[in-house]
């Protein structure tokens, strides 16, 4: 699918979010990693145009694009700045659209409306210091106050916009397993407890919660749990590739540009032979990475299976990031490898797609068990 198969509505929005990513984004990208600073203003300003809930239904707030759309919309963003892509991919991806697809008519009224118009931020918190891909060791727990209300206490980490966010989807044990909830910024016994310092994705905020017997309202059936997670998570894997790819496309546009204006031996260095093949299998792998995104974004759109395709972009989406990233600054040479540059910021930001949302071993085994089914499970 190239860019002339998109539809009017899609190459708009698309085009909504890399004028605004241009303009408002990519200028002050370095800064913020320098001071790292989460640009709160910016956020505002995205749900102003519509781009903090691109694909959620118009009446509950939101734009009421396809999810191919709000794709192309975190690939524009992540190309300006991977750490305003991932704080708008979590946000909706697992802070809202769970809440639209689970919530009773009452959470999706009350809570989904403010997200979509970015009124307030979103988060999901699964991961605990003891489980990570392991999503069924959670041991944050849910328990009756007493009152006819739920309470829920345990520590989460890693969580993507922790230090911002007004809402939280909240992942907990109950007697009948794993569940979801709902929980406030604010609400008793809620606290940050501290901003992960990291590598990467510096304009960014990921922080650890600790939840001491902290109101909450339940998500779906009891139980449901780990189907919820799973089910965000397909969908947040989706955009994980997709700022992937948006990582590797602004490293490849600043290569070649380089390559284009950087002399010596007397020409340009884009004219040597080794430079050209760097950027023409950079280029290739982008677009392979890119259709594999789109082609999974098109399922989800049609309610159709959409697992093993979202692990499949995640995965090929996020080593392409790594590698060229890593062969931009090669391309820059001693440049590239200065903060003078922008690659080894790309550089940086890019590991980490790697890892989170699943990491690339678990999106291995969830393709390995879709192509060779029981028989993958043994041992």
């Amino acid at each position: 699918m190239s860019l002339h198969e998109l539809t009017r509505e899609q190459r708009e929005i698309r085009d909504l979010a890399r004028r605004f990513a241009d303009a408002e984004i990519a200028p002050y990208a370095a800064s913020w990693d320098r001071d790292r600073r989460f640009p709160s203003a910016v956020f505002a300003q995205l749900g102003a145009l519509g781009l903090m809930g691109a694909c959620v239904p118009a009446a509950h707030g939101g734009a009421g694009a396809d999810f191919l759309a709000y794709v192309l919309v975190l690939e524009e963003l992540s190309r300006a700045d991977a750490g305003v892509g991932i704080s708008v991919a979590v946000h909706t991806s697992a802070g809202t659209l769970p809440i639209v697809a689970h919530g009773t008519p009452e959470q999706v009224e009350g809570w989904v409306p403010p997200l979509a118009r970015g009124h307030e931020l979103g988060a999901f918190t699964l991961t605990e210091p003891d489980a990570g891909s392991d999503a069924a060791a959670i041991r944050t727990h849910a328990e009756d106050d007493g009152a006819g209300g739920i309470v829920l206490t345990g520590d989460k980490r890693f969580v993507i916009n922790g230090s911002h966010a007004d809402s939280f989807v909240v992942f907990a044990c109950d007697p009948e397993g794993p569940s979801a909830f709902l929980a406030r910024r604010g609400a008793a016994g809620f606290a940050v407890t501290g901003e992960v310092e990291r590598l990467g994705l510096n304009s960014a905020s990921t922080a650890n919660l600790r939840f001491d017997a902290t109101p909450a309202e339940r998500l779906g059936p009891r139980g449901a749990g780990l189907r919820i997670a799973l089910g965000g998570l397909d969908g947040g894997r989706i955009g994980i590739a997709a700022q992937a790819v948006g990582i590797a496309q602004a490293a490849l546009d600043a290569a070649t540009a380089y390559a284009r204006e950087r002399h010596a031996f007397g020409r340009a260095i884009g004219g040597f032979g080794q430079i050209q093949a760097t950027l023409a299998e950079m280029q290739t792998e982008i677009e392979a990475a890119r259709a594999l995104t789109w082609r999974a974004a098109r399922l989800k759109q049609a309610d159709r299976p959409h697992t093993i395709e979202a692990a499949q972009a995640k995965l090929l989406a996020s080593r392409v990031a790594r590698h060229w990233t890593g062969e931009a600054i090669q391309v820059l040479g001693g440049n590239g490898y200065t903060k003078d540059f922008p690659v080894e910021r790309y550089f940086r930001d890019a590991k980490v797609t790697e890892i989170y949302e699943g990491s690339n071993e678990i999106q291995r085994l969830v393709i390995a068990r879709g192509l060779l089914g029981e028989v993958a499970r043994v041992g």
